[in-house]
């Protein structure tokens, strides 16, 4: 195990990159349909980017979010799912990630957001081959690695004379494959 994964401190680009390059399906759970919160941002943006999204709200169970309908629970999934994030606080990561442990098919990965790390829920998925990611924003790195975030005059810190590829369906989208 590496000293990123066992701290969880830092986490290489290279992971995170590989990460956001294999993970097709996302359950996002703490999803909101308020245009304002940033979990509805972060399931609206991943969607556009191409990752099949399942918002999980218990409350929402049944209505849609960025026309995607929403699961009460991991449980409810009509199938397996690669990563399992979570937008809820570090004390209900523990639980999740118990949920996310229990589910048929294991998730490949569980990603707790910005101020969201629970020490103990990371080791128990990692003890059962999980990866597990916290205290980040998979839209904040993906748009960071794929140099997007940049046209919002953030930095990166990302500096290339390489063209960037942009994604197949429209200009206005960058991508990290």
């Amino acid at each position: 195990m590496t000293e990123a994964s066992t701290t969880h401190e830092h986490y290489p680009d290279e992971l995170i990159r590989e990460i956001l390059k294999t993970v097709r399906s996302i359950a996002l759970v703490g999803a909101s349909n308020n245009p304002a919160r940033p979990s509805f941002i972060v399931t609206k943006y991943l969607s556009e980017r191409g990752f099949k999204m399942f918002p999980i709200n218990p409350g929402l169970a049944g209505q849609t979010i960025v026309g995607l309908p929403v699961y009460g629970s991991l449980a409810e999934l009509p199938e397996p799912v690669d990563m399992v994030e979570i937008f809820r606080n570090s004390e209900a990561a523990g639980g999740i990630t118990d949920e996310a442990l229990a589910l048929p098919t294991l998730p490949k990965v569980i990603w707790m957001q910005l101020g969201v790390r629970n020490d103990a829920a990371a080791a128990r998925a990692e003890a059962r081959g999980v990866r597990v990611i916290m205290n980040r924003c998979p839209k904040i790195e993906y748009g960071r690695l794929s140099r997007e975030i940049g046209w919002q005059g953030i930095n990166s810190r990302i500096l290339s004379s390489k063209k960037p590829k942009m994604a197949a369906d429209g200009w206005q989208k960058r991508t990290i494959r």
